[in-house]
């Protein structure tokens, strides 16, 4: 059976896709990957967010509807998204948000990791952790954050569940976790080899059950390497009685979906094809990319959608 490596993306949402971008490109120093489109709803953005080449791992992906009314952090949701930093950053990532307005700004220290909590323009929580070991994926070279600070990927998520027994059995009598810390209410699991975007840390909640809009994680994907590790976890999940969706086309990967026990969207995303089938390296995210199905109505899309200003570099072909 082909391991679960690790968190393959995650997709949350947002209000304003401009100040969506600027937190996450301008200030956070994440590449924007590829602007597409929501295959559902077109006339809203997909946004990509990731290293230089959009590796697994690294992808923060937003549906951005502007005037979306918040959501609420509860039972049922992913409650924060965790990226790994160097050892030794924290303080300037400190200076940096205060710099750009970004107020509180927490400090904690969990499972001996250093790490920072914000949240972003919607009120989605965000931390920065210092992984105790060090993670050599390379950070966006010529990005608006220097290398030796800059985020090298996701660290972890944080699930909020009210069925602590029955997630945590899923996690690690179903898709091969296993439980390597625990805080209080808090329970660190971790797949295949451990380490940074392995992790994930279950909450025991007794909040209220969380309600989705602008700031809310929308689902939390899940990698493996393969279309045929893909059809094999499918067909395990099934076996066990969780309803999962049919293999569904994403161009850039392949997933199926299904709900844990707390309600919590998962899906399991393959690592191919990835972000370079319809844009050569250098030029990721520097233009509107369409499907071939929406490509007739691109003149009519570009009318609808926001226009929207890149922090990084000016992009003259973006709606090209």
């Amino acid at each position: 059976m082909e391991q679960i490596t690790g968190i393959h993306h995650v997709t949350a949402i947002a209000g304003d896709p401009q100040k969506n971008l600027d937190f996450y490109s301008g200030i956070l120093g994440l590449r924007l990957v590829k602007l597409t489109v929501n295959y559902d709803d077109p006339g809203t953005y997909h946004i990509y967010y990731g290293d230089y080449s959009g590796n697994p791992g690294t992808i923060l992906t937003f549906f951005p509807w502007k005037g979306m009314p918040r959501g609420r952090a509860g039972a049922g949701q992913a409650t924060a998204t965790s990226f790994s930093v160097p050892a030794g950053s924290l303080g300037h990532w400190t200076s940096r948000l205060r710099d750009n307005g970004i107020e509180p700004i927490s400090t904690l220290n969990r499972f001996e990791e250093d790490a920072i909590g914000f949240q972003d323009y919607d009120g989605m929580a965000i931390e920065l952790v210092a992984a105790k070991l060090p993670d050599l994926r390379p950070g966006w070279p010529g990005g608006p954050v220097p290398d030796e600070l800059a985020i090298r990927g996701f660290h972890s998520a944080t699930l909020a569940t009210g069925r602590f027994e029955d997630s945590s059995k899923l996690l690690t009598g179903t898709m091969g976790f296993r439980k390597t810390a625990q805080d209080g209410n808090r329970h660190r699991f971790e797949t295949a080899s451990g380490g940074a975007h392995s992790i994930v840390d279950l909450m025991e909640a007794e909040a209220p059950h969380g309600r989705q809009g602008a700031g809310s994680v929308h689902h939390i994907a899940w990698r493996v390497a393969t279309d045929e590790g893909q059809k094999d976890w499918r067909e395990k999940l099934v076996s066990q009685g969780l309803g999962v969706s049919p293999v569904m086309d994403r161009k850039y990967f392949h997933s199926i979906y299904y709900r844990e026990p707390s309600g919590i969207l998962f899906e399991i995303a393959t690592d191919p094809p990835g972000f370079l089938v319809d844009e050569p390296l250098e030029l990721l995210g520097q233009k509107l990319v369409l499907p071939p199905w929406l490509e007739p109505s691109r003149k009519e899309l570009v009318g609808i959608l926001p226009r929207l200003e890149l922090p990084e570099l000016q992009h003259a072909s973006l709606y090209s």
